[in-house]
């Protein structure tokens, strides 16, 4: 029955276009170790076990660009000690992992405060290591905090200014909401047209707030580590089903 169905939502798919950039809020990970009796790093584990396969769904679907939050701000001061290491060596070797396929491009976007030194080499390295590659560009929002992208933003606007001999008068007029597009962590690349977050959860909890202004949501029932492929297939389905206004 589950593979008629995926073939169903496949059908039905056919003809539609499918959204360019894909954000996910992989949430769930430690209530799924709940009801397994277990400890929170082995919903973490078994959500990092998914991504690869998530990934392969994305690219069977033509989507070119892929933004996972796996690591908030807020995280690294609501989570606990011991936690937070088990999760920051699970994403360095997530990062290593992603980094071999030649078929991905991996970008970190957020902010190495609070990270360790393994885990921001481990991000630094997959980005210089998969710069050149050709393939569907994963982000990995990692200590990232949707306040502070945009307050780091304009900082970093504004120290160009300053080198430039701008007044603050001439910096104020010149800022543009292209600028401060531009000089997020995400510059360059689209904003996502279809956001999902699993879990029942139906909130942003601070991520992409500035690129989130025209997207599409889908709120999964599934925790993450139990997000099958025809739960993908729906976000894409309601996607698809939907008409984007842009305020018309």
């Amino acid at each position: 029955m589950y593979r008629c169905y995926e073939w169903l939502l496949q059908r039905q798919l056919r003809g539609t276009t499918p959204p360019q950039h894909v954000a996910v809020i992989l949430d769930g990970n430690r209530r799924w170790a709940k009801r397994q009796n277990g400890r929170p790093a082995e919903g973490h584990r078994a959500g990092a076990a998914l991504i690869s396969t998530f990934l392969e769904w994305c690219e069977e679907a033509g989507i070119e660009i892929v933004t996972l939050y796996l690591l908030s701000e807020d995280n690294l001061t609501g989570r606990s000690a011991e936690e937070l290491h088990g999760l920051f060596a699970i994403i360095t070797s997530l990062a290593e992992e992603l980094a071999e396929d030649p078929r991905l491009v991996i970008r970190h976007v957020g902010a190495c405060a609070g990270l360790t030194p393994d885990l921001q080499a481990a991000l630094q390295t997959a980005q210089a290591s998969t710069a050149d590659h050709q393939g569907m560009v994963v982000n990995l929002a990692v200590g990232y905090g949707g306040r502070r992208e945009i307050v780091d933003a304009i900082r970093a606007i504004a120290a160009e200014a300053e080198d430039e001999g701008e007044t603050l008068h001439e910096f104020a007029a010149d800022l543009s909401m292209d600028q401060i597009a531009g000089h997020l962590y995400t510059g360059g690349q689209p904003d996502p047209e279809l956001i999902v977050r699993t879990s029942g959860e139906q909130r942003l909890s601070d991520f992409l707030l500035w690129q989130s202004a025209h997207s599409e949501f889908y709120f999964a029932e599934a925790l993450w580590p139990d997000f099958r492929k025809i739960d993908f297939l729906r976000a894409l389905r309601a996607y698809a089903q939907r008409r984007r206004r842009f305020g018309a």
